[in-house]
């Protein structure tokens, strides 16, 4: 009956058959895939992933099998799946092999973000693919560790050439659609009618009624395993009974309840034995004989528990025919013999030093309040945490903290467990965590981490009042810190900031006033590099530009020398250096922010500082290199699990020529979220497009309620687009005024870009005699930034300028200029003006064709940019979380479409495509 049940044509329709051999004959031929099976308990998942996999020829075969008990394990399955690839970590760049050592828990190093063990394992399947297929199966998925899940997850988003398969089985669950979004997955279906009729057929000695056979298989949906369960418990003539009288057969509810009845026709010490397995599910053997003796089970029960049909015993584990029997058998007793069972597992776990398990069995024994268990379930919790472990931790700290006695330990534990379930982007739990806190034995600093988690927490959970509230949260945070920890209160006053450069002018409960007031005391309560920063903030806020301007300098300055951590937590450098109109220090402290994340795996941080460029670039005037950016945040979300398809900068699709009414519905969609900053951005990408097309009044419109609502640097980005549609409006004293206040920037900051600016400005509005000399100012100082959008616009407006003043050869000099740098940029609108300006001169410009560089996908530009770049294949695979292997695949493409055959020509080509 064993063999008959794991015949491989049996237990799975053709056409799932085909498709699996389909995706594992892709490997064979460098081509990955990963696939998600789903399906009700019985469905044939298990053994369709062996009758296919097994027979693979040539092929390195990984299987590893989700077990509940190691759910709060962390790596558990992911160290067990690593064991046979063992042979090429060696392959491997020091920092993932570190990584996943760490992981693994054979190696001591600072907690690996689960990103970083991701390419990680990538890169040992991609090396392990160069010897042949890889073809690995994670059976009973939903039972798998949060991390390792989570990493399996995102090494299948990222296969593409390594010749390795993925696939999963699982049941329908939500978390497993949470870590597996992104990954294709297939439903099994009951066998089909023929098929389900040849199984029982086959698997039922003597003659078995047709008719009766097309019931069965009707009644129970196809499901193979309730129908094998059904010719091998029940006579033929039962079922035939059943069936004339139309009563269900046992299949769901009703198969575990048949799996219990199985369960009691065994002796009670063979139950008791079986009890033990279904609490022990990692199948252990030698833990579950260990506290078979602790109860007094002699040898016989194990024997007989291997005959029972309900378990076989292989390789020194027990594994239950059907996760189902395994419930069944564990729902079938009462709690008192669970936990009796847990506690003679806890005990033999002890026995054999595996303190992480003696913690979780002596937790599942307990009941009430036992704070030695809960001390013990705290220190694995700890453990777990230092190997990256953040889900594992914060479910760990949630079960001690149900279990402890003393309401201030039990806060404190919640709201670990909290922090830690955020870390691991389990909002939701984390929510509920808190929810579970006495405020009335809330201490200060307890009070504060709650109310600073919450605020955090409102932008992953989507919820714009939360949002609009979180600054005036974090100071109230921060009160509570106040006299207690100094450096906690710095750096939730630092994180307000921070969330009122998102929010903006939406900001609620709180002035931008009050809040500068409060990081300026804040910054008196303890000196240090927080404080410096602290200063620069409140000094931007409060303070006159010319006074505030040394402050700001000395924070980013502090910033720039100081350590790598300091970039993964703080993000308030953008602000300070665009304040000071350092685009160029901008650039560097986001680029050396998104190197540091991608070292240490914080894929949070990188996706925030690709996004904060790709904003940057546009300020600097350069769609081009906005939509790499933009593209390489794509790249991420989908490799996180999130719909890349979503990531709209509507600032951007406004420089690049996107339809009007589409980047207005984005922009005021973002009003209901809270994303105040949001809406300021596409607002000032439109009116940047109005300014181009030569729409004035439109532009100044939408510029002036921005203008009269000033917020500190964002404001000052949006003055320069105000004087060239105030002037060219009309409004010549509306620009004079704000002329003169970049005047004043320009004095005090005296970086290259303000200068420029501040002349090109001022040339808008000077008389003809002083024009020319403001204009080529403007050009010489920008020249020397790196804001290449801003050039080009001062070689327009004084090409512009010197038309109109009858000079049509200089003109055309300036125009040819200024419509070569916005193509080199990318920028549509502004070159369509240029090329009607040179038109006026009697030039006619033509447009450029589509070059080979054209051709390029968005990921193939971005890798074909960094390798002419000389970044290694390998450095670009850290940077865009994919294997070498798939780097390679597309620089191949890259040469073939380029006609290109090394990386010095591909420079070469990309260089003069820019230029």
């Amino acid at each position: 009956m064993e063999q008959q049940r794991s015949a491989a044509p049996l237990l799975g329709r053709a056409d799932d058959v085909q498709l699996l051999e389909h995706l594992i004959t892709g490997a064979r031929n460098g081509v990955s895939a990963a696939l998600v099976l789903r399906g009700e308990p019985g469905i044939g998942k298990t053994a369709l992933l062996r009758s296919v996999t097994e027979s693979v020829p040539n092929a390195l075969l990984l299987r590893v099998d989700g077990f509940q008990a190691e759910s709060a394990l962390p790596y558990a399955a992911l160290q067990r799946l690593g064991m046979p690839l063992q042979p090429f970590l060696g392959a491997l760049p020091a920092h993932q092999q570190e990584a996943l050592r760490v992981a693994a828990g054979v190696a001591e190093g600072p907690a690996p973000d689960r990103y970083l063990v991701g390419l990680g394992l990538l890169s040992l399947l991609a090396a392990a693919g160069e010897n042949g297929p890889v073809v690995c199966t994670i059976d009973d998925a939903h039972q798998l560790d949060q991390e390792s899940l989570d990493v399996l997850a995102f090494v299948s988003r990222r296969l593409q050439a390594e010749s390795v398969v993925l696939l999963f089985a699982a049941r329908d669950d939500a978390t497993i659609d949470l870590s597996t979004a992104g990954v294709p997955t297939h439903r099994l279906r009951g066998l089909d009618p023929r098929s389900a009729v040849q199984l029982l057929r086959e698997s039922t000695p003597g003659t078995f009624d047709p008719y009766l056979a097309a019931q069965i298989a009707e009644q129970t949906g196809g499901n193979p395993l309730a129908m094998l369960d059904l010719t091998q418990d029940f006579t033929v003539q039962e079922l035939t009974d059943a069936a004339l009288a139309e009563q269900p057969f046992p299949i769901g509810h009703h198969l575990e309840l048949h799996y219990i009845r199985e369960l009691r026709s065994h002796p009670p010490k063979v139950q008791t034995w079986l009890l033990l397995a279904a609490a022990e599910p990692t199948g252990a053997t030698d833990l579950i004989e260990g506290a078979a003796e602790r109860i007094g089970l002699d040898r016989e029960s194990a024997e007989l528990a291997e005959h029972s049909a309900l378990v076989v015993v292989r390789r020194g584990h027990v594994r239950f025919r059907h996760p189902l029997v395994r419930s069944a058998v564990y729902s079938a007793f009462r709690g008192p013999d669970r936990r009796r069972a847990h506690d003679a597992l806890a005990q033999a776990a002890t026995q054999r030093g595996l303190t992480d398990v003696e913690a979780l069995h002596a937790a599942a024994a307990t009941t009430g309040t036992d704070d030695a268990v809960a001390d013990r379930l705290e220190a694995a919790a700890d453990r777990a945490g230092m190997r990256g472990g953040l889900a594992s931790r914060a479910h760990s700290l949630a079960r001690a903290a149900g279990l402890t006695s003393d309401d201030r330990v039990r806060n404190g534990r919640l709201i670990a467990a909290a922090e830690s379930a955020a870390g691991a982007g389990a909002a939701q739990f984390a929510i509920s965590l808190l929810d579970g806190l006495d405020e009335r034995a809330l201490d200060a600093v307890g009070r504060g981490r709650a109310i600073s988690l919450r605020a955090m927490l409102a932008i992953f959970l989507g919820d714009p009042d939360g949002i609009t509230r979180a600054a005036a949260d974090l100071l109230a945070a921060a009160d509570a810190f106040h006299g207690v920890v100094p450096e906690l209160e710095q750096r939730t006053l630092i994180r307000a900031f921070e969330f009122a450069l998102t929010t903006e002018w939406m900001m609620q409960d709180i002035s931008l006033e009050r809040l500068g007031q409060r990081l300026r005391e804040g910054a008196e309560v303890q000196e240090g590099p927080l404080a410096i920063a602290l200063r620069g903030l409140s000094a931007h806020i409060l303070l006159p530009y010319e006074e505030a301007v040394p402050a700001m300098r000395a924070a980013v300055e502090m910033l720039q020398a100081g350590d790598d951590a300091a970039l993964l937590e703080l993000g308030y450098g953008v602000a300070l250096t665009m304040g000071l109109w350092d685009e160029r220090g901008c650039v560097e402290l986001l680029e050396r922010t998104a190197r540091v994340a991608r070292d240490v795996g914080s894929l949070r941080v990188l996706d925030s500082a690709l996004w904060v460029l790709s904003l940057l670039e546009l300020v600097r005037g350069d769609p081009i290199a906005s939509g790499r950016y933009v593209q390489q945040v794509r790249e991420l979300r989908h490799a996180i699990g999130y719909p890349g398809e979503q990531v709209i900068n509507a600032s951007y699709l406004a420089w690049v020529g996107a339809p009007r009414p589409q980047i207005e519905a984005i922009a005021e969609a973002t009003l209901g979220t809270g994303f105040g900053g949001a809406w300021t951005v596409a607002m000032t990408g439109l009116s940047i497009r109005d300014i181009a097309e030569g729409h004035y009044v439109d532009a100044f419109e939408r510029l002036s309620p921005m203008i009269e609502r000033p917020f500190l640097q964002v404001t000052y980005q949006q003055w320069p687009e105000y004087v060239e549609a105030a002037t060219r409006s009309g409004h010549t004293e509306a620009a004079a005024t704000v002329a003169r206040k970049l005047r004043v920037h320009a004095a005090v900051s005296g970086t290259p870009w303000i200068r420029g600016i501040a002349d090109r400005c001022d040339a808008l509005l000077a008389p003809d005699a002083d024009a020319e000399g403001l204009f080529r100012s403007a050009i010489g100082w920008l020249e020397q930034s790196t804001a290449i959008g801003d050039l080009g616009r001062a070689h327009l407006l004084y090409g512009e300028w010197l038309r109109r003043m009858k000079r049509r050869r200089d003109a055309r000099e300036q125009l040819r200029a200024a419509l070569t740098l916005f193509e080199r940029a990318g920028a549509p609108a502004f070159a369509s003006r240029a090329r009607y300006e040179l038109a006026a001169t009697g030039e006619h410009a033509p447009r450029t064709e589509v070059s080979g560089v054209d051709s390029l996908t968005p990921r193939e530009a971005t890798i074909a940019s960094m390798a002419a770049a000389r970044n290694t294949n390998q450095e670009i695979s850290a940077t865009l979380f994919i294997s070498t292997n798939t780097v390679d695949y597309h620089l191949r493409k890259v040469f073939r479409k380029l006609g290109v055959s090394s990386r010095r020509q591909l420079a070469d080509m990309l260089g003069s495509a820019d230029g």
